[in-house]
């Protein structure tokens, strides 16, 4: 499936994200997903990977902000995602036939050094990366229009849809746990592909769909 159709059906995971924000009188509108999604920029330290690395002083990024990269979030209740009709109609809209869960912890998930090093390598997928946290936590860094790195702190309650095409990697946080369910339209391809790789289609869709648009956006705004 291609980006295009994919973008279509953004709207749709978009419409139930919106529902999520309840606005409160006399407050500022709080966004329920801020409670299992954060995200910041980080340092450039070569510290142990599952630190937060924030800047000093810390820059946090608005979820509005990585909507504009093409990622995608939402809360869900994930003690109950077995009956949850939010995550039903998730699924249903985006066409995510295909679940399973993966649990990455020294313990549980084999040849773990290997496997945790090959998630911290830059790399891209040709399809969304569709990850929803029901235990644990969890960082996934993706890159902004100016290549520099988003860290996003998943927790347990948060999905995340990342688009096809995006530089991206993972990492545990401190906790050293998270137990994701992972979602695909039809059968799955987990394939990576480790930077560069810009001259695949879905490198080049994801360009044409979110960075030079937001460069053509900007460049309307300036002129306005």
């Amino acid at each position: 499936m291609g980006l295009s159709r994919r973008r279509i059906k953004a709207s749709h995971l978009s419409v139930s994200l919106h529902s999520q924000r309840m606005p409160t009188m006399g407050a500022p509108e709080k966004d329920p997903r801020e409670e299992v999604v954060q995200a910041w920029y980080m340092d450039d330290s070569d510290e142990d990977q599952r630190l937060p690395h924030h800047r000093e002083p810390k820059e946090f990024v608005s979820l509005d902000k990585l909507t504009e990269l093409g990622v995608l979030s939402c809360k869900l209740d994930a003690d109950n995602y077995e009956t949850d009709e939010e995550l039903k109609k998730i699924r249903e809209d985006r066409g995510y036939c295909y679940m399973d869960f993966c649990e990455v912890c020294p313990e549980k998930l084999p040849n773990y050094e290997e496997k945790i090093k090959n998630f911290f390598e830059e790399h891209l997928h040709t399809d969304e990366e569709i990850r929803y946290c029901v235990a644990g936590s969890g960082y996934f860094d993706v890159r902004d229009h100016n290549d520099k790195w988003i860290r996003v702190w998943l927790k347990k309650g948060g999905m995340i849809v990342l688009p096809a095409g995006i530089y991206h990697r993972f990492t545990l946080d401190a906790n050293n746990y998270i137990k994701a369910m992972r979602l695909f339209v039809g059968d799955p391809v987990w394939t990576p592909f480790n930077r560069p790789h810009d001259h695949l289609p879905a490198r080049k869709e994801y360009i044409k769909a979110f960075v030079e648009k937001e460069v053509g956006d900007h460049a309307v705004n300036s002129a306005a």
